[in-house]
């Protein structure tokens, strides 16, 4: 039974984030954590921070990391399956439209829309990762002023502004 509920969870979370790896929070946050409880609210948080230091689809990771916890290996493969299965299906099937339809004005206002709704969802749930008082720490507030203006205004890799913000830390200390 469980692994029908990993199937189905891990479906509608495949099928639905549109837009890249940071909307399937929100999904994934909705099925894993509210509607069956595989997780806690807390260890969600926890689990999105041990996932951002591994490489790879953010999907891919939680997928593992809750099929493994609610049933074992073959937990792990149904929940990467039903994650990886709706997309192949729906690029096929984008590939197929967007190339009869891609100058349809309704078609381009459609992923307008979506893009901006992704941006919210982003948004909504980066703040979830991080107190707001931290965020009110005037160090903190430098480091994420900083990350943000590196990655936005400069070519340097995401990787070594991650790993620059880990040796900044050991250096500094938090708060």
């Amino acid at each position: 039974m469980v692994l029908l509920q990993i199937f189905g969870a891990f479906l509608r979370i495949g099928l639905f984030a549109i837009g890249g790896a940071y909307s399937f929070l929100p999904l994934i946050q909705k099925e894993v954590v509210e509607r069956y409880g595989w997780l806690t609210k807390q260890e969600f948080l926890d689990v999105l921070g041990i996932v951002k230091i591994f490489p790879g689809a953010i999907s891919i990771k939680f997928a593992t990391y809750t099929g493994y916890k609610m049933a074992g290996v073959p937990g792990a493969i149904v929940a990467n399956f039903a994650n990886m299965l709706s997309p192949v299906i729906l690029i096929i099937v984008a590939t197929y439209l967007y190339s009869h339809y891609k100058t349809s004005s309704s078609v381009k206002n459609a992923f307008s829309m979506i893009q901006l709704v992704v941006f919210a969802m982003i948004i909504a749930v980066a703040f979830q990762t991080v107190q707001v008082s931290e965020l009110l720490q005037w160090k903190n507030l430098a480091i994420v002023v900083a990350a943000f203006a590196l990655f936005l205004f400069t070519k340097i890799h995401p990787a070594f502004i991650i790993l620059g913000a880990g040796i900044l830390g050991i250096l500094l200390g938090k708060g």
